[in-house]
């Protein structure tokens, strides 16, 4: 059975109430999986067509944890991208060493599907390998390689049809987040090996996410929280400062959203402890 989050959306309804013509919004946060204190009211997320932060989601394989946390943005209207970091796309087999092997950009997570389902569709089904397939290939077509990303070239013709794609168009993103150290080492080596040809400011999160699916969900669920903050904030900065330069990482707005981002960091790890974080400004 197919995620029913990756199924194409009906019309959205008109956006709720001022808060004061509201209170009920007020209540408690018992029962909705998130730690006190995360962002929840929807008026904080860019369904209303306000100001949106475009994010990068990264771990090794472009299967589990980035594929979660892309779902999760784009459903919240975010406009996202995702990859992988490793060499090639790596799912576990019949045995540890038996994986099945792929490469990145070509294989669509479609033809892995079936490909799995043909060899032995009870292990697979059993193991989640299945159930996550068919959630990657509601999303977009197939795993991307982070080293493989021309930054900066229009994502057109094929991506259109990934969610989270409208406003991710033009190849640049505000904020990459990375599910493993190891990956956010990868992503902060390679920024480096490129040289910046944009000069544009680019913060890079590693929010740390065993790679197991229950795992991914929590992390799915943090990394939204966290953009929502981060979010908030620019939108502030934005309506404090203007918008001059802010396309370009530069201005004052933009100079102000990046001097907090380390403060709303840390105020969302004090909700989520027991996901350690690490934080650096780059450079495309």
């Amino acid at each position: 059975m197919s995620d029913p989050r990756t199924a194409t959306p009906p019309q959205p309804p008109p956006p709720p109430p001022p808060m004061e013509d509201n209170p009920q919004l007020e209540s408690s946060d018992e029962g909705t999986g998130t730690p006190n204190g995360a962002v929840q009211d929807s008026r904080l997320r860019p369904e209303d067509g306000g100001f949106k932060l475009k994010f990068c989601t990264v771990c090794a394989n472009n299967q589990n944890r980035s594929m979660e946390a892309h779902l999760r943005l784009s459903l919240a209207a975010y406009p996202v991208v995702s990859f992988g970091t490793g060499s090639l796309v790596r799912l576990p087999g019949p045995s540890i060493t038996q994986p099945n092997v792929y490469p990145f950009n070509v294989i669509s997570y479609d033809q892995m599907y079936s490909e799995l389902a043909a060899k032995d569709s009870r292990l697979y089904r059993a193991n989640g390998l299945l159930t996550m397939l068919e959630r990657n290939r509601g999303v977009k077509f197939a795993p991307e390689r982070w080293q493989d990303w021309p930054v900066g070239k229009p994502r057109l013709d094929k991506y259109k049809q990934d969610k989270g794609s409208k406003g991710s168009e033009g190849g640049v993103v505000d904020v990459v987040i990375t599910c493993e150290e190891r990956c956010w080492d990868a992503v902060v080596d390679n920024l480096l090996e490129r040289g910046s040809p944009l000069n544009r400011p680019v913060h890079i999160i590693n929010v740390d996410i065993k790679d197991n699916h229950e795992e991914g969900l929590i992390g799915g669920s943090a990394i939204l929280d966290l953009a929502d903050s981060l979010n908030a904030a620019a939108r502030e900065e934005r309506e404090k400062s203007g918008e001059v330069g802010w396309v370009d990482g530069t201005g004052d707005a933009r100079t102000g959203f990046d001097q907090r981002v380390p403060e709303v960091l840390a105020e969302w790890q004090e909700r989520w402890p027991n996901l350690a974080a690490l934080w650096t400004l780059g450079w495309f």
